[in-house]
């Protein structure tokens, strides 16, 4: 298999192999060598993370220092990307379900140090869900899966999968809909309501998922995040709500029609960054403005931005900073706090968003203080270093990209 063309400075590779490792031992659980692998595992001297990039017809896996090609996978049809949240698995959102990428990379803890492997990266037998998969979100310990055809809800233990063990407590909301589910660590599951012709609001379960608190204040529900002290946020197409323990808060967006309906959190900060859009009639809405929420006051800033982005575009950084990925190819950092830009980053060409959101896009995911940026229409992924403002990484690609997510190893 031809690795793409990359070009990297010596800069990134000591980045990985020094930071990356101050993690090696956070995963205490045994990982199983993957199922349909051609070759054993290698041991690593330092953890080893990964990319994986899907496009039409099937999944690339990079080497995240060097960008490297390990593998290029085949899959049929249009898929979304998730990480599992355990360091070395990708969920695969397929028509029938989710099924378990395997990126070929972990870390083995072994008392005060851990061993680091890698093996080459596989589509394993594992798979969860029912009909049209839906929403991935990691938190507290747990992964929860939303299929949106069937309204079922799959909670997972990412130890779990490190075992190979394709198991999930599950049940089923009433109605199915276009959703999502959040575990929370006291067992309790906050879950969107709706149906297939349209979405309200949110309802806390207990463990015996009983509903213990509602709210239908959320037109058109859709997303989420978490904030600092298990705070969570979901969009709606008026405002925002925030879940602290079994309170329900709802804020209001500062124009009629104002929908937050992607957002992204960091468990270390309070704000959490959303999306802007306040053309209700738009077919397609390129804003140039995005929402910070203060989950802890109820607080709502809308921030404007000298360029437009997607819903791939918002990201968090180093020290809780927004990161949007904007059209004119820029890598803006915003402190999430204030308000006030840190930085603009110039990453990849000048884009615009298609029309049709399941063709290629611009993708960025922050790891560590690495921002991976892929462009499709140049067939390429770069590398810039947060802090630094450096561009550290360049690699072409053999096909254009929809999505990317990462992996620690």
């Amino acid at each position: 298999m031809l690795s793409p063309r990359t070009t990297l400075t010596r800069s990134l590779a000591l980045l990985a192999a020094s930071s990356i490792a101050l993690v090696a031992c956070g995963d205490t659980e045994q990982a199983a060598p993957p199922a349909e692998s051609s070759s054993g595992p290698a041991e690593q001297q330092s953890a080893t993370p990964r990319l994986a990039l899907s496009y039409d017809g099937g999944i690339l896996v990079l080497d995240a220092t060097s960008l490297d090609q390990v593998a290029d996978l085949p899959v049929d049809g249009f898929v979304r990307l998730n990480s599992a949240g355990n360091g070395r698995h990708v969920f695969v959102s397929e028509t029938d379900g989710f099924r378990v990428l395997d990126a070929g990379t972990w870390t083995k803890a072994h008392g005060d140090h851990g061993h680091h492997y890698t093996t080459q990266p596989s589509l394993t037998g594992m798979r969860f869900g029912g009909t049209e998969p839906g929403h991935v979100v990691v938190h507290n310990s747990r992964i929860t899966l939303f299929s949106d055809g069937t309204g079922q809800v799959d909670i997972v233990e990412p130890a779990e999968l490190l075992r190979g063990n394709p198991v999930a407590t599950t049940f089923t909301v009433p109605q199915p809909h276009h959703g999502v589910a959040v575990f929370r660590g006291d067992g309790s599951v906050v879950v969107t309501r709706g149906d297939e012709e349209s979405r309200s609001g949110i309802a806390i379960l207990d463990k015996q998922r009983n509903e213990i608190a509602r709210n239908d204040e959320c037109p058109g529900v859709h997303g989420e995040a978490a904030a600092a002290d298990g705070r969570l946020t979901f969009g709606c197409e008026d405002g925002i709500l925030i879940v602290d323990g079994n309170n329900i808060r709802k804020v209001a967006s500062p124009d009629p029609y104002g929908r937050i309906g992607n957002q992204a959190g960091d468990h270390g900060s309070p704000v959490v960054l959303g999306d802007y859009k306040s053309d209700e009639g738009a077919e397609l809405e390129r804003p140039t403005r995005f929402s910070l929420t203060d989950t802890r006051t109820g607080d709502l800033r809308l921030v404007d931005l000298d360029a437009s982005y997607s819903f791939r575009s918002l990201e968090r950084g180093p020290g809780g900073s927004a990161v949007i990925l904007g059209t004119d190819g820029a890598l803006h950092v915003f402190d999430a706090q204030s308000g006030n830009r840190t930085a603009r980053i110039p990453a990849i060409g000048e884009w615009a968003e298609p029309d049709e959101w399941q063709s290629p896009m611009p993708n960025v995911v922050v790891q560590d203080r690495i921002a991976y940026v892929s462009e499709p229409a140049s067939k390429k992924i770069v590398a810039v270093d947060l802090n630094t403002g450096e561009k550290v990484g360049e690699a072409t690609l053999p096909h254009e990209t929809i999505e990317l997510v990462a992996v620690t190893g």
